[in-house]
């Protein structure tokens, strides 16, 4: 549904979008992850027509956005960052007027409005003039309009920028909805966006891709994933994290908390190593030793770590 090769955005001597490439296909919910600055919302405006690229080409459907617009356009609902509203329309006259740009009238129109209402959960302010409207109240009725066609596919910068935790989750919650059977692309820096309502991610940093799979595969990169942590009393932490670093399957041990009466350590596995088998060879050594075990966690990785280490691994070689 939509295809990017190799598209670059410069503003004169700044390179804001450097060589991207990556596909969203129906069914697919895309995150695309980066710090302020990396080049996302320059990215998400190529992909929508709004601004040319400088070298590259975005397909959306079939259609190149440059060479078709509007073709490509039809198929795309577009939630920009601090998207604008006519503040003194009442909401249901705005997205009225928004079906009409789109070439909705009549029942038709009634429908869709009546559908975008109940989707982003207006109902209560439906009557009510933008300019009276809260923050998060405005920012549903922004989305409403990027749905109010019934795209297929959805581009979104920032979807839930000022929205409280409720509505967060809502959020979410319909963006996973719709991407059963959309195409939805959708930027954004918080890390618990991407395991909330992803299937995929990307991280961009100072323009260019860095990283690319599902929010699992991204936390299998983690330095911590495949760790243990364990929580023992009855030794002193010196102790525990020189047994502990006897373990044949472990490669380093680390101490999480070295203060009794629970040390918590860290037990990473050597590359390749049966991670089954190093969680038993733990336990096996705090019984060896007498040591009360109350906690043996494996790691699945955290997204922040990966973020964190690609992103300034990457500003550091640049």
């Amino acid at each position: 549904m939509i295809k990017v090769e190799n598209l670059s955005k410069a503003f004169g001597a700044k390179v804001a979008v450097d060589d991207v490439s990556f596909t969203v296909e129906r069914g697919e919910i895309l995150g695309f992850l980066g710090p302020n600055g990396a080049g996302k919302s320059t990215t998400m405006r190529m992909i929508t027509g709004y601004i040319p690229p400088t070298a590259g080409v975005a397909y959306v459907g079939d259609h190149d956005i440059t060479e078709n617009p509007i073709e490509a356009k039809r198929l795309i609902g577009y939630l920009p960052e601090s998207a604008p509203l006519y503040t003194d329309m009442t909401v249901e006259g705005f997205l009225g007027f928004c079906a009409e740009v789109r070439g909705i009238s009549g029942a038709d129109k009634a429908k869709a409005i009546d559908r975008a209402i109940e989707m982003c959960f207006l109902e209560q302010v439906r009557h009510q003039s933008v300019d009276t409207l809260s923050k998060g109240y405005r920012h549903r009725t922004c989305f409403a309009q990027s749905i109010i066609h019934d795209p297929d596919i959805l581009v979104m910068d920032e979807p839930t920028d000022g929205l409280d935790p409720n509505q967060k989750h809502e959020m979410r919650m319909l963006i996973r909805r719709m991407g059963q059977s959309k195409a939805i692309i959708f930027s954004t820096h918080i890390l618990e966006e991407v395991e909330a309502a992803c299937t995929r991610a990307i991280i961009i940093d100072q323009g260019k891709v860095v990283a690319n799979g599902t929010p699992d595969e991204l936390k299998a990169k983690s330095e911590l994933a495949d760790s243990y942590v364990v929580c023992v009393s009855g030794a002193e932490a010196g102790v525990v994290r020189d047994k502990l670093g006897t373990i044949v399957q472990a490669a380093k041990v680390t101490l999480v908390n070295d203060k009794a009466p629970n040390i918590v350590a860290r037990v990473f596995p050597k590359k390749g190593g049966a991670n089954g088998e190093l969680g038993q060879a733990i336990f096996d050594t705090a019984s060896q030793n007498n040591w009360k075990v109350s906690e043996i966690k494996q790691e699945e990785g955290r997204l922040d770590d990966v973020f964190r280490n690609i992103t300034l691994s990457e500003t550091e070689t640049k």
